[in-house]
């Protein structure tokens, strides 16, 4: 846990992150990287210099079919207020508009319930647990399947909402995450789009770039967030 706070305080500091008297809404989604990030958060509020509080928010993507006592168990032990939204994403998505490639479409509809909920709390930012593998598959993904370069950024302002979408865990590795998170009460993922997706696809990607060229991942990183390594065709 300590490697993760490090990251997160260097993270806070150089992308400014969180500032004096925020609320923010953690987006728990039941997996290792959400609740990871709710437990280092918590940990965090102890000894940052900026006071911020917190708010867990869970959607319910199955319309209640989903048991979150756990998840509240756990927020309560971190003393994190916890809230549930409830929501027919799978049912829209999978029933009705039977999507064949349902993640963009089901990831716009549970931000969108998210976001909404985290005004209705009062929040000012919502924090994700999307981590540094994360950014470089998404940066796969745009580039493979898009044909653009581009991720999403460790903090993002929405005008419609006037909220902050932040990633604390961005400068974290998964496997880091992995070892704090095994025994955490990680919701099994009911999705049936679940390990069948183009993040999977993108991850097998990565780990064989990693057997031909070994710390090829950190050098995608560095290329990511250091705007000066850039040298690409200017607009002119």
């Amino acid at each position: 846990m300590q490697k993760l706070l490090g990251g997160i305080r260097k993270a806070c500091q150089q992308f400014n992150l969180i500032e004096d008297g925020d609320k923010i809404c953690v987006g728990i989604s039941g997996g290792k990287d959400s609740l990871t990030l709710l437990s280092a958060l918590a940990r965090y509020q102890t000894f940052s210099s900026q006071k911020f509080s917190l708010v867990a928010v869970a959607v319910d993507l199955s319309d209640g079919k989903h048991d979150y006592s756990q998840i509240e168990s756990f927020c309560q032990n971190l003393g994190v207020e916890f809230k549930k939204a409830q929501s027919n994403v799978f049912e829209v998505v999978f029933d009705i508009r039977k999507e064949k490639n349902p993640c963009s479409l089901c990831a716009n509809m549970r931000r969108g319930i998210l976001n909404s909920t985290a005004k209705s709390l009062g929040c000012n930012k919502v924090a994700l647990g999307h981590h540094k593998d994360d950014m470089i598959e998404t940066f796969l993904i745009s580039l493979f399947f898009e044909g653009r370069l581009s991720t999403f950024k460790p903090k993002s302002y929405l005008s419609n909402t006037d909220l902050y979408v932040i990633r604390p865990l961005i400068l974290c590795n998964e496997e880091d995450i992995e070892k704090v998170s095994k025994n955490y009460p990680i919701l099994k993922n009911s999705c049936p789009a679940d390990k069948h997706t183009e993040r999977e696809r993108a991850k097998s990607v990565l780990a064989n770039f990693e057997k031909i060229y070994p710390n090829c991942k950190e050098k995608l990183f560095t290329a990511l967030v250091h705007t000066e390594r850039y040298n690409l065709l200017d607009k002119e």
